[in-house]
């Protein structure tokens, strides 16, 4: 059964940092893009990053890019989101997920999210003084 798992979440002080992992189980993460994404609470859930299968290409939302830093190591199987100067508005849960479709699984885009077939059940970052 192909799951993802995040870890790495919790409670941060405002410029502080976190480093979130996305690990799979059941499958092999080289052949997949992994992407990141966050959900406040009311709010619509969000892009934040992907990561191509073999780490290539990077991708960034604006509201993190210079911030945030996605990397992998497939050898782990593990995914990792290295989250610097943290803000309160960064407060959310953050999922990592990817694509089953043959055609689109490796690549690094921000697909419409009904194409994402695998979701972890997501880890909570609070960013609060």
């Amino acid at each position: 059964q192909l799951q993802l798992v995040e870890s790495g979440g919790g409670l941060v002080q405002p410029g502080g940092s976190l480093r979130l992992s996305c690990a799979a189980s059941g499958f092999t993460l080289d052949y997949y893009a992994i992407h990141w994404f966050r959900q406040a609470p009311g709010k619509e859930r969000e892009r934040v990053s992907c990561i191509s299968s073999g780490g290539s290409t990077t991708k960034y939302a604006d509201s993190v890019k210079g911030r945030f830093t996605i990397s992998r190591d497939n050898a782990k199987n593990t995914v990792y989101l290295q989250m610097n100067s943290l803000k309160p508005e960064d407060t959310a849960v953050y999922y990592c997920a990817t694509v089953s479709r043959l055609a689109t699984r490796s690549l690094c885009m921000f697909w419409a999210t009904t194409e994402y077939d695998f979701w972890g059940q997501g880890t909570q970052v609070t960013v609060s003084a």
